[in-house]
């Protein structure tokens, strides 16, 4: 794993919800040697990662008491609905503590977080990896390597803690090897609802319709099948989730393909049309992501990078910058 540089003395990460992401979190930090421990309501969850060999446990108090004598950065790892209790917890045992979370949808995040009072030591996040698996037993090491990692920054603060916080939360997410992406909150939850929701509504859809072929059809289905499918093995109350917390930014982009779908249709229907046009558009957006984000996982990525230094005069325009290039940054 390409690791980011420790810090001379590495204060503790505490993970809270120990599923793919943040169990998987957990075990890059703990590869990596940093100290983190984590806290899961499930008995079951927290028995398993303990005999993994993670510091784990069902006490959120006791958990959030250490987190706050020992200064560690809290990671919301939990879904959505669930965030409110949780917060509820951390304003009243850990206020003081860095937070940050790898939740898929930013803006009720950001939302629920100042709520709770919590805003001026939060630092939003969203590791864009992840597998159709879920719960412990699919993490893994290794997980976000080369994946974007998005950090956010709508309430930045002139606090110098605030900055602190922000600086830890790219260490630990350049730490585990991934590529981070500054972006705000609305331009992220946008960009998500294209790439990440909408393949999860379109492959449900497909499933379905192939489901309706009968047998036949499934037997046939090969890899294009298995590919424009996969992420519709995810759990169905994740898939629902994610998609219902970013509804407007999903709507937007469903519209866009229904109508790219039904002008498609009409055009088959035509006998003197045709979906050429669609098939090129499509070939070259494709290639357009792949001359950016490489070809495959394996292949190096093209994205402009931008050296930043936190809390330096002019230093947030240089991610609004970074935003709208897509770029990687690189802290110092």
């Amino acid at each position: 794993m390409n690791n980011a540089p420790l810090s001379p003395t590495p204060r503790p990460v505490c993970v809270l919800g120990l599923g793919l992401i943040g169990g998987s979190l957990v075990r890059d930090l703990r590869e990596a040697g940093r100290p983190v421990f984590g806290w899961n309501r499930s008995t079951a969850t927290v028995e398993a990662a303990t005999a993994d060999g993670v510091d784990a446990s069902t006490d959120l108090v006791a958990t959030l008491h250490r987190a706050a004598a020992q200064d560690a950065l809290l990671v919301l790892g939990v879904p959505v609905p669930a965030l409110p209790t949780l917060l509820e917890a951390v304003a009243a045992h850990a206020p003081d503590c860095g937070l940050t979370d790898v939740v898929s949808v930013k803006g009720d995040v950001l939302e629920t977080v100042t709520a709770h009072g919590l805003a001026g030591r939060y630092v939003g996040g969203h590791p864009m990896a992840g597998t159709a698996d879920s719960g412990w037993d699919a993490t893994t090491v290794g997980l976000f390597r080369d994946a974007v990692w998005v950090v956010t920054h709508d309430n930045a603060q002139d606090d110098p803690a605030w900055v602190d916080v922000w600086r830890r939360v790219v260490e630990m997410a350049e730490t585990t090897g991934a590529v981070v992406v500054p972006a705000r909150t609305a331009a992220h939850d946008s960009a998500v609802a294209r790439i990440s929701h909408l393949p999860h509504v379109v492959a449900e859809a497909l499933s379905i319709t192939a489901d309706r072929g009968g047998a036949l059809a499934l037997s046939l289905a090969a890899t294009s099948f298995r590919d424009g499918t996969r992420v519709a093995g995810t759990a169905p109350h994740l898939v629902q989730a994610m998609c219902e917390n970013n509804r407007d930014a999903l709507v937007t982009a469903l519209d866009e393909t229904l109508a790219l779908l039904t002008s498609a249709r009409d055009a088959l229907t035509d006998p003197d049309d045709g979906i050429g046009t669609m098939a090129h558009d499509g070939h070259d957006a494709r290639l357009r992501y792949e001359a950016f984000a490489g070809r495959t996982r394996e292949t190096p990525a093209n994205r402009p990078l931008i050296r930043v230094q936190p809390g330096a005069p002019g230093w947030l325009d240089q991610l609004h910058y970074a935003e709208t290039l897509g770029a990687r940054i690189d802290v110092f």
